[in-house]
C-alpha cells in the first residue's frame, strides 16, 4: 500500500477499525492518518496487541509473590529459583496461522515464543505446547494435526532446545479452528535480566537479525478477527520462519547480552517493527526517530507500510550504549546475521519516521498504548448444569469394555506418536520425559530440577467456567506436586470465542475468576500469558479453553518420582476422597455418548491441602510413584501408571455405596494415587496432617485386576492405547 491512498470508511473497516476508533485515531492525530499510520494504529489497537476486550478482567488475576522478578507487561514472566539462577517463561498462541497453514504456523508459534524468553537474557531450555484440533472424522483434522506437529518439531529440533511435555485432545468444536499454544521455559542469572523500556536521548536503535520481507502483514489483525469462508484466503498473513537463524540470533543475543552493551531489548513478533519499537519508546517515556531506508530487505521497493507490519521472522529490536555500535555489530557479523543502526531515541514522545528523505508517519507513541481502547464488554454467566448423580449414569456392560474404549479414545490414547518427533533429549538436561504429569528439566550443572506442564480440561469450562478456571490451574499445580516439586508460577494462554457475544464474554469472565481464586489460594501467581479471541467461525466457537502452563521447583532431582509403578508387593493408596462425580467425564461422553452435568467441583483448600502432604511424602521418600487423578478417573490414572512400569495391579477396595463405576471412573478432584511400600508409617504421616487416605489395592503381575478378576493383560491394554494415533495418521 501507498502513501497516497486516501482514508476511506472501507478501508478503515479492512484494518478491523470501528468508527468510533478511527474518530478517535482522528482525535489523537488532529488530521487524518496517512496509510502507514492507519496500519500502526490498527495493529496496535487490534485485540491481539492492546487486549481491548481483556485488560479489564486480565487485571483481578494475582501476580505477586516473594519469589516472582517480573509479572505481566514484559516479553515473558521471571521468577526467582534460587542460588542466583532466575527461570523465564511464557506461553502464546498462534491459532489462526496454524489452522491456515500449519506447519508454518506452528513453527513460527515456536520461534516467536522461544524470542520471548531469550529477549530477556534467558537461554532457552525447554519448550511444551497444548494442541486442540477437531473431531478425527473431520476431513481437515489429519492434516492439521500432521502438519502441526512437524512444524513444532521441525522447528525446536532444528534450533536444539527439547520439547519436554505438553497435550493434545479432539473435539468438534475446534473443527474450523484449531489451537495451537506454544510455551518456552528458559534460565539466566537474576542479575543479569533484560527488559524492553529504551532510555538515553540520542542512544542508537538498531536492528538485528533476518532481512524484513512481506510475509505476515496483518498477522496480528488476522488473530483479531473470527474465520469465514475465505480463511485459506488469509495464507499470506502468515509468517515463514527458519530456525537456523533463530539458533543463530539466540547466540549472537546471548553473546551480547554477556558484554555491557544494551540499554533495552525487544522481540519483533506480532505487529513487527511497529509493537516493538512503540512498546520500547512507551515502556521508557522517549521517541524514536527510525530511517526505513536503512532497514534490511530481502524484497524491493518495499512500502514504509509494508516494513512497520511485516511481521518477518527472526527479527530484534535493541538500543545500544553510545560508542558500542562496532563491538554489537561484529557479534553479530560474526553469527552471519544481518546488523543496521536505523534510528535514534528522541526527547520529542513520538514515532517519527522518514522514507527516501520524506517523512512518512509522525504519531505520538503514548497514545498508542495509552489510548487503545479498553471495553468492558456486556457479559453472561453460563447458566449453570442440572445436577447429575452417579446413580443416574448407567453401569458399562462390564469394567474392562469401558477400560477398553477411554485407554483408546482419542483423548487419552497414547501421544507418542506425536512427541517422539520432537527431540525431548537435547542438551541432556531432560530428568523425566514426555508421558508423566510433568517433564522435569535439570538446572545444568546443579541438583535442582523444573518441573513443565500444561493443562486444561474444555468441556469443564463450557459446563462452568469458574470452576473449569479454578481446575485448570489446580491440574498444574497437580501435576507439578506429583513429581515432588513445589509449584512456583504459572503462564496462561486464554483461548475463547468472539468477546461481542455476550456469552462468550461470560465465559472469560468466569474462567477468569476461577483462575484468580485458585492462583491465589494455591499461591500458584500469574507471571505471563496471552488472549486470543474470536476463535470461531462462521458463529462457531471454539470451547473456552483458558490453557495454563506452570513451573515449580525441585530443589534435590533424586527426590523426583514417576508415575511408574515400580515394585511387586508396593500398596496402592488413594490420597483424598471419591464422591463418584461422572458429570462432564470422559466416562460419561466416551461410553454413554452424553456430554452433560456439572464438572467437578474444586475445593481449593483440600486441593492445598492434599497437596502439601503428597509433597512432603515424597520429599521424605514414602512415595515411590504419584499420578495425579483427573481424566478418566482412578482406573485410567491406575492403567497408565501400570503401562508406565510394566506392571500389573489388583484393586480391592470397597467403596461402600458407590457404585463400582462411579468410584473407578469418577474425575473428582484433589485426588492422587500413589505407591508406598511402607503403609503404617504412610498412614500415620496422613492422619497426623490431616488427610484422608484409602489403601486401594496393591501392585503386581501382569494383568489388571479388580477384586481379583481380570479386567484386561497389560499386553492388550498397551496394544489399544499405543495404537489408536498411529493407526489415524497412517493416512495423513
Amino acid at each position: 500500500m501507498t502513501d497516497t491512498l486516501s482514508i476511506t470508511p472501507e478501508l478503515v473497516a479492512e484494518h478491523g477499525l470501528t468508527n468510533e476508533e478511527y474518530e478517535l485515531i482522528l482525535s489523537v492525530m488532529g488530521r487524518e492518518p496517512t496509510i502507514t499510520e492507519l496500519g500502526i494504529f490498527s495493529v496496535m489497537w487490534s485485540e491481539h496487541c492492546s487486549y481491548k476486550s481483556s485488560k479489564v478482567w486480565l487485571k483481578r488475576l494475582p501476580t505477586k509473590a516473594p519469589w516472582v522478578i517480573q509479572g505481566p507487561g514484559e516479553n515473558a514472566g521471571v521468577i526467582d529459583i534460587g542460588d542466583g539462577d532466575a527461570v523465564i517463561f511464557k506461553m502464546e498462541s498462534h491459532n489462526h496461522p496454524s489452522y491456515i497453514e500449519p506447519y508454518q504456523g506452528a513453527a513460527t508459534g515456536v520461534g516467536g515464543i522461544l524470542r520471548d524468553v531469550f529477549t530477556m537474557g534467558g537461554r532457552p531450555i525447554a519448550n511444551l505446547n497444548a494442541l486442540r484440533f477437531g473431531s478425527p472424522d473431520h476431513p481437515k483434522t489429519r492434516h492439521l494435526v500432521s502438519g502441526v506437529v512437524a512444524g513444532i518439531g521441525g522447528y525446536g529440533n532444528c534450533v536444539g532446545v527439547p520439547t519436554v511435555a505438553g497435550e493434545c485432545t479432539f473435539h468438534p468444536a475446534y473443527n474450523g479452528n484449531i489451537l495451537v499454544n506454544a510455551m518456552t521455559v528458559g534460565l539466566a542469572r537474576k542479575d543479569r535480566i533484560f527488559y524492553s523500556a529504551a532510555a538515553g536521548v540520542g542512544n542508537p536503535v538498531v536492528y538485528v537479525g533476518s532481512k524484513t520481507g512481506r510475509d505476515g502483514i496483518h498477522g496480528a489483525t488476522m488473530a483479531s478477527a473470527e474465520f469465514t469462508e475465505d480463511s485459506e484466503e488469509k495464507r499470506p498473513t502468515v509468517q515463514v520462519g527458519d530456525p537456523f537463524t533463530e539458533k543463530l540470533l539466540i547466540e549472537a543475543c546471548l553473546e551480547l547480552m554477556a558484554e555491557d552493551a544494551i540499554v533495552a531489548i525487544q522481540d519483533m513478533g506480532a505487529a513487527g517493527l511497529t509493537s516493538s519499537s512503540v512498546e520500547m519508546a512507551s515502556k521508557g517515556g522517549v521517541g524514536f526517530e527510525l530511517d526505513l531506508d536503512r532497514v534490511p530487505q530481502r524484497e524491493e521497493n518495499m512500502t514504509p507500510y509494508e516494513m512497520m507490519l511485516s511481521e518477518s521472522q527472526e527479527r530484534m529490536l535493541m538500543v545500544l550504549k553510545p560508542g558500542s555500535e562496532a563491538q554489537a555489530e561484529a557479534i553479530f557479523r560474526k553469527w552471519d546475521l544481518d546488523f543496521a543502526v536505523i534510528g535514534r531515541i528522541t526527547d520529542t514522545g513520538r514515532l517519527t519516521l522518514k522514507h527516501e528523505g520524506e517523512i512518512v508517519g509522525d504519531i505520538p507513541v503514548a497514545p498508542l498504548v495509552d489510548k487503545a481502547p479498553e471495553y468492558d464488554r456486556p457479559w453472561e454467566p453460563t447458566p449453570p448444569a442440572p445436577a447429575l448423580h452417579p446413580g443416574d449414569v448407567p453401569a458399562p456392560r462390564s469394567l474392562g469394555d469401558a477400560l477398553r474404549t477411554l485407554m483408546g479414545c482419542p483423548d487419552l490414547a497414547s501421544k507418542r506418536w506425536i512427541w517422539e518427533q520432537y527431540d525431548h533429549m537435547v542438551m541432556a538436561d531432560t530428568v523425566q520425559r514426555p508421558g508423566g504429569d510433568a517433564a522435569v528439566v535439570r538446572v545444568h550443572g546443579t541438583t535442582k530440577g523444573l518441573a513443565l506442564t500444561t493443562d486444561c480440561t474444555p468441556r469443564y469450562c463450557k459446563a462452568d467456567p469458574v470452576e473449569g478456571g479454578k481446575q485448570a490451574v489446580a491440574e498444574a499445580w497437580r501435576n507439578i506436586t506429583a513429581t515432588g516439586a513445589k509449584p512456583l508460577a504459572i503462564t496462561d494462554c486464554m483461548n475463547f470465542g468472539n468477546p461481542e457475544r455476550p456469552i462468550i464474554m461470560g465465559q472469560f469472565a468466569g474462567a477468569i475468576q476461577g483462575m484468580a481464586e485458585a492462583c491465589t489460594a494455591l499461591e500458584f501467581p500469574v507471571i505471563s500469558g496471552n488472549v486470543s479471541l474470536y476463535n470461531e467461525t462462521n458463529g462457531e466457537a471454539i470451547l473456552p479453553t483458558p490453557a495454563i502452563g506452570g513451573v515449580g521447583l525441585l530443589k534435590d532431582i533424586d527426590c523426583m518420582v514417576t508415575i511408574a509403578l515400580k515394585t511387586a508387593g508396593d500398596w496402592l493408596y488413594m490420597v483424598g476422597e471419591s464422591a463418584g462425580h461422572l458429570g462432564q467425564s470422559l466416562y460419561l461422553r466416551e461410553v454413554c455418548g452424553r456430554e452433560d452435568g456439572p464438572p467437578p467441583p474444586v475445593d481449593l483448600a483440600i486441593e492445598r491441602r492434599n497437596g502439601d502432604f503428597v509433597r512432603s511424602a515424597i520429599e521424605n521418600r514414602q512415595v515411590v510413584a504419584c499420578h495425579d487423578l483427573s481424566d478418566g478417573g482412578l482406573l485410567v490414572a491406575a492403567a497408565e501408571m501400570a503401562l508406565a512400569g510394566d506392571l500389573g495391579f489388583d484393586l480391592d477396595a470397597d467403596w461402600g455405596s458407590l457404585p463400582d463405576h462411579a468410584a473407578l471412573f469418577g474425575e473428582d478432584q484433589g485426588r492422587y494415587l500413589v505407591e508406598v511400600s511402607e503403609g503404617e508409617a504412610f498412614e500415620a504421616a496422613a492422619r497426623a496432617a490431616g488427610v484422608p487416605v484409602k489403601r486401594i489395592g496393591f501392585v503386581g503381575g501382569d494383568t489388571l485386576n479388580r477384586g481379583g478378576e481380570r479386567l484386561i493383560s497389560l499386553a492388550e491394554l498397551r496394544e489399544i492405547h499405543e495404537s489408536w494415533l498411529p493407526n489415524y495418521m497412517e493416512n495423513a
